[in-house]
């Protein structure tokens, strides 16, 4: 958890300086980072706080809605959130990365999906669980 907070702290910081990001965070809570850094510790196995404090998986979906995110600004996302795990030296072996990657390749674009509009999920929607190399839940084969 630790790791976690400090990469969504550092890359946060980070994102109010980019010219692609600034704009679309500008109005971020001060708590933000925090937030998803226990949403990305549930979905990759750790507590499973998020879910018990802030909602879940339904409650995420929710804050993207009616954003309009573009690809290139979730381009842009990950970019500078992977330079920022490399900048804070997490761990980059093969397990860890391809877990991380492949949950906000999927994360992210779900996210552009959601922002076009205003339709959520159902309250009590499954959180997805990313395993290293594998997909666990409901939302195998997506």
């Amino acid at each position: 958890m630790a790791a976690l907070d400090r990469l969504t702290t550092r890359f946060y910081e980070r994102v109010r300086q980019h010219e692609t990001l600034a704009a679309v965070f500008a109005q971020m809570p001060a708590d933000h980072p925090h937030h998803v850094a226990l949403f990305l510790a549930e979905v990759l196995g750790g507590p499973t706080e998020y879910s018990e404090r802030h909602g879940g998986h339904a409650h995420m979906v929710q804050r993207h809605l009616n954003r309009r995110l573009t690809h290139d600004q979730r381009r842009a996302w990950m970019t500078l959130l992977l330079d920022t795990a490399d900048e804070l030296g997490l761990p980059d072996d093969p397990e860890f990365r391809s877990a991380i990657v492949g949950y906000l390749e999927w994360g992210s674009r779900l996210a552009v999906i959601n922002s076009q509009g205003d339709e959520g999920v159902a309250e009590g929607s499954p959180m997805p669980k990313w395993g290293w190399g594998e997909v666990k839940g409901p939302y195998q084969g997506s």
